[in-house]
């Protein structure tokens, strides 16, 4: 997704643009979760508003029951709006205050058709009462309620549907630490009754790794590690998910005494309007080299359901001194093209392959 800049004066000409969400691919799987997790800016509730049609793709594929949605025009994506819902990170400002919580609810309802009019109001009371609330509520306004309770009312309204795909766009960070815990409760409670698939957008690592079997991290509008929970949390390989997670408060480490130690990266983060060339993340990574300069790392998978895009991955404290990625590329460790070289990287997927590099061997394995 790249958003125009429009110069000044009479002839608004496009002058660049914001590569917001830039070659990410992922999969979520039927009735399962993906937690997206990543600092401020990176593009994660632009991929989340992209799922869901609510921005037009500049390029790419969204691939949903055999369709591809970045290519429907409005009506014909209309009943692809049932299956993919939204559950907004404000409470405050994603409720109309104008309208009662029974016409915010109803409102899908009735758009779509999806029962008699005569029977919404039924409904609308059903889906107060599934997520918590008191169903003879549905006249009154959402400044009537607290902020956990306006984001149940958001959740009520994005099940409306019965979708099969929820985006989950930082639904607990805007509340407070105890609703948090209740909101997160009803969410999983949710995904076990109607078995609803999630991408769970959210800052806090901590949640997505009670909520999330699988975590992919963003840095600057690109997807730079991927894997299941152990292999994210116990075991990453790249130098950005393991500064996230060096900042996150361990609160076993507390209880024994001392602190882990913390991974501080210098510098701010680049602007998506000039990225920088080769690998984004170079400019404040620790252990860039001048390959990093001249080429963007593979999303290479190294392990069954684990995936990096870097060119010197390994465990905190053991990345290798020479690049992984330079046979991949064909160039030698310095980034230079090598005239006898072929390049063999594999074509990115949105889901694993039976068959991934190994980082001991430097060789391709299969399971």
């Amino acid at each position: 997704m790249y958003f125009p800049i429009k110069g000044g004066g009479l002839v608004r000409r496009t002058v660049g643009h914001v590569q917001a969400v830039d070659g990410v691919s992922f999969q979520v799987p039927e009735g399962g979760s993906l937690g997206l997790v990543g600092e401020s800016g990176c593009g994660k509730s632009t991929t989340g508003r992209l799922l869901t049609r609510l921005y037009q793709p500049t390029a790419g594929r969204i691939q949903f029951d055999g369709a591809d949605l970045a290519t429907l025009n409005k009506r014909e994506m209309m009943p692809y709006r049932r299956e993919i819902q939204m559950i907004f990170q404000d409470p405050y400002s994603s409720l109309n205050p104008r309208h009662t919580v029974g016409s915010i609810v109803g409102a899908p309802l009735l758009v779509h058709k999806v029962v008699p009019k005569k029977q919404v109001l039924s409904r609308v009371q059903e889906l107060l009462e599934v997520v918590g609330l008191n169903p003879e509520h549905y006249n009154r306004y959402p400044n009537e309620f607290s902020g956990g309770q306006r984001q149940r009312i958001g959740i009520a309204r994005a099940l409306a549907l019965q979708p099969k795909v929820l985006v989950a766009d930082e639904p607990v960070s805007a509340l407070d630490v105890s609703i948090q815990a209740q909101v997160v409760n009803l969410l999983q409670d949710i995904q076990r009754e109607f078995d609803v698939a999630f991408l769970f957008i959210a800052h806090d690592l901590a949640i997505v790794r009670h909520f999330c079997p699988e975590v992919a991290v963003m840095y600057l509008g690109k997807i730079v590690e991927i894997g299941d929970r152990d292999s994210i949390y116990g075991r990453a390989h790249h130098p950005y998910t393991q500064a996230l997670l060096s900042a996150v408060p361990d609160v076993a480490q507390a209880a024994i005494g001392g602190r882990r130690e913390r991974i501080r990266l210098q510098g701010d983060v680049p602007s998506p309007i000039n990225p920088p060339s080769g690998c984004r993340f170079r400019t404040r990574c620790p252990i860039a080299a001048e390959i990093c300069a001249k080429h963007e790392p593979p999303l290479l998978q190294i392990g069954r359901r684990h995936k990096v895009a870097c060119h010197f991955p390994g465990e905190l404290g053991k990345h290798p001194a020479e690049p992984l990625t330079a046979r991949l590329l064909g160039v030698d460790s310095a980034g230079n093209r090598d005239a006898g070289g072929t390049t063999d990287v594999p074509p990115v997927t949105p889901g694993y392959a039976d068959r991934w590099f190994d980082l001991d061997t430097k060789t391709f394995a299969r399971a």
